[in-house]
């Protein structure tokens, strides 16, 4: 058996602390799958990133992220500008993992951890906006805002409720937007909008239809942009998004494109796989296959 060299990159904060519980486990699985582990636990915002840095310079054969979405944007971050990209594993021990969730890699650690021994790669498209990088969702809006708005200590006490009780606060403050959205497949959209979504996986924000055809590797983004409505036609949008039955409504405009520029009069914070990724006009562009993720050659695993 050849032995390969893994960085762990780890949140110990992530869901419910649960990696600090795991780690020995974590580490003896993958040692006995013969991968051979060294740890990082973050410590400060954008501490993952410089690790993932540091990790592809230092040449690992593979890099792990084990925590929540968050952690995960921190780490592509880390790797996106790299000329050589290690393989990327994913542990989904986070309140939210909704990348994991799309690409089918389990949240239980063992099934993850066996994902990564086996060491399948599939290469994933990702996103660029302006000097920032996204694998998941790019968006702007009043509720794009809450994932990033939810104090840590609060989703690691009781986890995914912190986003719903964040949500239903700004749900009475929703406010339109003036945008203008240009992207060569559709020209030019000016209008007053309540949120944009520029989707990479179908899986986003606990919806798992919300860009039901997007593909993360098809070198295109899944555009989805709600125009001005009131409070009861978002609810309602939002209850047939579950079903993945939202895209043919009148307030709402789904395209497909591979850049897409986004500009606003008015003062527009970013969302980046769930975290502040600055303010808006942004450019955004796709980056074709651009990462390799360790999953399930099969296809047969899910996250569930």
């Amino acid at each position: 058996m050849t032995i390969k060299r893994a960085r762990l990159i780890y949140n110990p904060t992530s869901g419910r602390e649960e990696i600090k519980k795991r780690l020995p486990d974590i580490l003896q699985r993958l040692e006995r799958g013969g991968i051979e582990t060294s740890c990082h636990a973050t410590s400060s915002e954008g501490d993952a990133t410089i690790a993932a840095a540091e990790a592809a310079d230092r040449g690992f054969d593979m890099i792990i992220a084990a925590g929540g979405d968050g952690t995960l944007y921190e780490v592509i971050n880390g790797l996106a500008e790299k000329d050589v990209r290690p393989p990327l594993g994913i542990l989904p021990l986070g309140t939210t993992n909704d990348f994991a969730r799309a690409l089918g890699i389990p949240k239980h650690w063992e099934y993850a951890c066996d994902l990564i021994i086996q060491q399948y790669a599939r290469p994933i498209d990702l996103g660029r906006a302006n000097q920032r990088y996204f694998i998941n969702i790019a968006g702007g809006g009043s509720l794009t805002e809450l994932t990033y708005e939810v104090p840590s200590k609060l989703k690691t006490m009781i986890g995914q409720l912190a986003y719903y009780m964040k949500g239903l606060e700004k749900m009475t403050r929703l406010r339109p937007t003036e945008l203008r959205l240009r992207a060569k497949e559709i020209g030019e959209i000016h209008d007053e909008i309540m949120m944009f979504l520029i989707c990479n996986s179908n899986s986003v924000g606990g919806f798992e239809k919300l860009a039901p055809d997007a593909s993360l590797n098809d070198g295109l983004f899944d555009v989805v942009v709600i125009k001005k409505c009131n409070l009861g036609e978002f609810i309602r949008l939002a209850s047939l998004a579950l079903r993945g039955e939202h895209l043919n409504d009148p307030h709402v405009v789904h395209f497909q494109t591979s850049e897409l520029s986004v500009l606003t009069p008015d003062y527009v914070q970013l969302n980046l796989d769930g975290e502040y990724g600055g303010t808006l006009p942004c450019t955004f562009t796709m980056l074709p296959s651009h990462l390799n993720i360790f999953v399930d050659e099969a296809g047969n695993s899910t996250y569930k």
